[in-house]
């Protein structure tokens, strides 16, 4: 897509919605009261932990909510910034749009992604998983801080994160949400809107979003190769068989161009090549869904919901030569999924809500990969990691939700057969021994008494699993990083069991949650570069030089503290805190585990200070990270400063349903990087300096 191509879109967005504006404001019919009306103070509810709506002060396990009025006021254009600052979560980076959301120290091959419950299936080499997802137009974000695989089977040993987009709605008429943005650090413009049309028993959602972010500017300049474009639409139709049943179908879009990853450029073995930097020039995600659910009645009401659905992840990875000024090779790979999962939850006595389900799903992938080979590096030939590339995932799972008055009990239980195939690997040269079958039982236990609203301790074992993924098995080639990487196809998976003790209370006026944790990781799935005759027999003798594997560690175990706190200190202000302190330790090397967050702490205030004006500010303060993994990276991790920033910000509400924000980010335009970015130590690309942001969100 040309640059004017996507300008003239944006235009015809902004054109279109200014009218729409105008022509709002013309009609709108405001209350003399209504800037005084005080919004209710609701418990806050997620579906993610225990699988269906529940209230996360009564659940046994440390969650995160991130519901719409907090994403407006972020502004965040992507998910990893969304979550930078929450505790327990932590981000990794290696540019302005491949930042993952890291949960506990684990990264994005221990978590699940999900969008709408659906998880999204890949094997990233470079960049975000988490950036298939447009922040434009999520409703919500939760996350499960721990292993997660009770319900969501291979991957969850970190916990889950689900990011919810608009569902269409049996409301009378055309309902139009939109957001419109502007930052000034990447002078980027961000647009996005929802329409809802009812009519009936019918129900129509369509909605777009999109953005057009140039390169930021940190203090000491520009960061080159920082800016891209992004789109995203989405729509369903909804169909109200009667009043307990309904069909839907839904369709999800995502395309990102033009993206670079300059935290993953690193220098070639070969000086002349200068250093490689991953690129994709455009990378999509499609969604196709057919969807039925049933609402029980009666004294033992019995809830069903089944679904049938096809996902692709399209990716273009090149590897940018500086020394050659062009590409030495570029590959093209779709990761193919195809699933159904059915899932119910059935009151079957007053004390015992039993949900269980069933997910199975099929992932194929077959990558074409071209690449520039010595002497003289001129044309690209075919270098096939590996073909015909296949997963098969099956999970059966069985969860009860006990209440014995003030005594509430989660306990779950699940079964898991993943299969991992291929074809051949290593350019063919290699086509036996590449089928490894794999099983695992998780389960999770929960235990919370509520002594009063205010007080309300839990403690929780969950027990989780990882099936290596595609590339991990069979990626047997050169990569962008110039190091040659030998396949292990017979990895075995990661198993990790994690215990939480901890406290929370709601009452409206006052919210926390205090978690203290450990977590063991057996059968660590990790890179090493291997040397002498190891590297010989890996990767055969014209590669020893620079020679990795993935390969299974004995066990690694992370522990840490993660606490939060809203306050409302008076009728119209809040004050909030939030705290996470994570400790990794590689106990085959009895050293700190690689790329271990820093501790952090966060400050917040919010007021109301005039009847129609909020202010906000916000105060980061990391420490200084020199817990590093020295003899694993053979000295490559060093230790990184600590760091403060504040934001401020101010929202007016213009009418009842229009408001304008405005924001400066970094407001002391602080000049620094984090630990969990990407890149050669001193290289690392810095963050963003000082931003201003202009927002407006207005409903129809």
């Amino acid at each position: 897509m040309s640059r004017n191509h996507s300008r003239r879109r944006w235009q015809t967005l902004l054109l279109t919605t200014s009218a729409t504006v105008c022509l709002s404001q013309a009609l709108a019919q405001p209350t003399s009261d209504e800037s005084k009306a005080e919004p209710a103070t609701l418990p806050t509810v997620n579906v993610t932990a225990k699988g269906y709506s529940t209230d996360s002060a009564e659940t046994p396990a440390s969650v995160e909510v991130l519901d719409r009025t907090t994403l407006e006021r972020k502004q965040a254009a992507n998910l990893g910034e969304a979550l930078r600052g929450e505790p327990g979560l932590s981000v990794s980076s290696d540019g302005a749009q491949g930042q993952n959301p890291v949960i506990r120290g684990l990264k994005k091959e221990s978590t699940v992604l999900m969008v709408d419950g659906l998880r999204l299936n890949s094997a990233q080499p470079a960049g975000a998983i988490a950036s298939f997802v447009s922040m434009g137009l999520a409703e919500r974000v939760e996350v499960v801080k721990g292993p997660a695989s009770v319900l969501y089977g291979t991957g969850a040993l970190g916990g889950a994160v689900n990011v919810q987009l608009p569902q269409a709605r049996f409301e009378p008429g055309l309902g139009l949400r939109t957001d419109l943005g502007y930052e000034s650090a990447n002078k980027g413009w961000r647009g996005a809107g929802v329409a809802n049309f009812s009519h009936g028993d019918h129900a129509l959602m369509l909605g777009a979003s999109l953005a057009r972010l140039d390169d930021y500017r940190e203090p000491a300049g520009r960061v080159p190769r920082t800016g891209y474009d992004s789109d995203a639409f989405i729509g369903q139709y909804r169909y109200r068989i009667d009043g307990q049943q309904q069909l839907r179908l839904s369709w999800q879009r995502h395309r990102d161009d033009d993206v670079w990853y300059p935290g993953s450029a690193k220098p070639h073995p070969m000086p002349r090549m200068g250093s490689l930097t991953v690129h994709s020039p455009r990378q999509t995600r499609s969604l196709y869904e057919l969807g039925y659910s049933r609402r029980g009645g009666g004294a033992q009401p019995l809830n069903l919901d089944l679904r049938l659905y096809r996902q692709q992840m399209e990716r273009t990875i090149h590897a940018w030569s500086s020394g050659l000024a062009r590409d030495l090779s570029a590959t093209s790979v779709n990761f193919s999924t195809d699933g159904f999962d059915a899932k119910a939850d059935w009151l079957l006595h007053p004390q015992h809500l039993l949900s269980f389900g069933l997910n199975a799903w099929r992932m194929t992938a077959d990558p074409d990969s071209r690449m520039a080979a010595p002497p003289d590096f001129t044309a690209l030939r075919r270098s096939q990691p590996f073909t015909d590339g296949r997963m098969d995932a099956v999970g059966l799972y069985l969860q009860d939700d006990m209440q014995f008055g003030a005594l509430k009990v989660l306990a779950g239980l699940r079964h898991d057969i993943v299969r991992g195939s291929a074809a051949t690997m290593n350019n063919g040269s290699i086509s036996s021994g590449l089928n490894r079958r794999d099983s695992a039982t998780s389960g999770s236990l929960g235990v919370l008494y509520e002594v009063s609203p205010l007080l309300r301790p839990y403690a929780n074992v969950a027990r989780g699993f990882r099936a290596p993924d595609l590339r991990e098995r069979y990626q047997s080639g050169p990569r962008q990083d110039g190091f040659f990487w030998a396949g292990s196809p017979q990895i075995r998976p990661e198993t990790a069991t994690q215990f939480e003790l901890g406290v929370k209370g709601d009452s409206g006026a006052l919210n926390y949650a205090v978690a203290l944790w450990r977590n063991r990781i057996d059968n660590y799935i990790t890179g090493t570069q291997l040397s002498g005759p190891a590297a010989i027999t890996a990767c055969g003798a014209p590669n020893a030089r620079a020679c990795k594997q993935t390969v299974n560690l004995g066990h690694a175990t992370l522990s840490g503290l993660d606490a939060s706190l809203r306050w409302r200190v008076h009728r119209d202000h809040w004050v909030s805190l939030a705290y996470s302190r994570v400790r990794g330790t590689n106990q085959d090397l009895g050293e700190p585990l690689f790329q271990m967050p820093a501790d952090f702490l966060a400050l917040g205030w919010e007021g109301r200070v005039a009847p129609n004006w909020t202010l906000d500010a916000r105060a980061l303060l990391v420490r200084r990270q020199n817990r590093v993994a020295s003899t694993f990276t053979r000295g490559t991790e060093n230790a990184t400063a600590g760091y403060g920033v504040v934001d401020l910000g101010a929202t007016w509400r213009v009418h009842k349903n229009h408001t304008l924000r405005f924001a400066i980010r970094n407001v002391g335009d602080k000049r620094y990087h984090e630990h969990l970015a990407e890149g050669l130590s001193g290289q690392e690309i810095k963050a963003p300096g000082r931003s201003v942001q202009v927002s407006w969100q207005g409903r129809f």
